[in-house]
């Protein structure tokens, strides 16, 4: 079994596919096979389709090198809901990382009110949601960071964390691949833009000077879209539970799209190929 976390993956072909899962929101570590209740924060709800997620997309014909999860792993703030995540993707037998979204840092207290009326708590992350770290491939660097801040729901890459990211690209000049929770640009939808990662525009004027930065994947919108900056191609990714409505202003969740996951194939000559897959019904 490889040891957590990940840090060195090698392929025999050099090429590294990823699966990228996001967005689970677990508040139970009990999951039912058949359930009637089809509300989209079903705690069941959600646990299933971790499970279902997971199940589908390592039985597809395709070899996953490496699982990342980038954030709001936990509806609510309980090691023992960690621990059960944590036996299921150790149990892949597939390396794997995580990082921490907002609901890893701060419980939602009254969570059928609005945002704005609901009271937010800050907690410790867990101690294996990674920040600041590196996985290294023979043809890319992927650099990791926690961009969440206990007790709010918007994000921030702090200039530490620039520092940091300009140090690595400056050691390494692999194409390199960032992973963080919170969206780095706008998706054109006021409430969740509101909620978009906080110094964003130094980050992408210092990450100019870095031409083999290639791509930044990201949670938190529980959509997919797919956006170009400076050279940078710029993912985000449905959650494997509910799905919020692209381009609303006003909160809104999307009841006809699934549950979904993303693939990402860093091939060795710089490249990338990415398409998301949902649920099947």
């Amino acid at each position: 079994m490889p040891s957590y976390p990940a840090r060195k993956i090698s392929s025999s072909d050099g090429q590294v596919n990823v699966l990228q899962i996001t967005d689970m929101h677990l508040s139970t570590v009990q999951a039912v096979q058949e359930t009637t209740d089809r509300h989209p924060t079903s705690e069941c709800c959600c646990t299933y389709s971790f499970e279902a997620v997971l199940a589908q997309a390592l039985s597809e014909d395709i070899r996953c090198d490496l699982i990342l999860v980038t954030g709001d792993l936990v509806n609510v703030v309980k090691p023992a809901i960690y621990d059960y995540i944590f036996r299921l993707l150790h149990d892949t037998g597939i390396p794997f990382a995580c990082i921490a979204g907002n609901h890893d840092v701060t419980d939602e207290l009254d969570g059928k009110q609005p945002y704005s009326q609901r009271q937010l708590i800050p907690q410790p992350a867990d101690e294996r949601l990674l920040s600041r770290h590196v996985i290294h491939t023979d043809y890319w660097q992927l650099l990791l960071l926690n961009s969440a801040i206990p007790g709010k729901v918007a994000g921030v890459v702090t200039d530490t964390d620039i520092d940091w990211l300009c140090a690595q690209l400056s050691a390494c000049d692999k194409p390199a691949l960032i992973a963080l929770h919170h969206h780095v640009m706008l998706m054109h939808s006021e409430w969740i833009d509101a909620h978009i990662a906080d110094n964003v525009s130094t980050c992408w004027q210092r990450m100019a000077a870095f031409p083999h930065l290639r791509v930044i994947i990201s949670g938190h919108t529980h959509q997919d879209q797919v956006r170009y900056q400076n050279g940078v191609t710029v993912y985000t990714t449905p959650s494997t539970c509910y799905q919020f409505k692209p381009y609303e202003d006003d909160f809104s969740y999307d009841t006809s799209a699934l549950p979904g996951y993303r693939w990402l194939q860093l091939a060795n000559t710089g490249q990338v190929a990415s398409w998301v897959k949902r649920l099947d019904t």
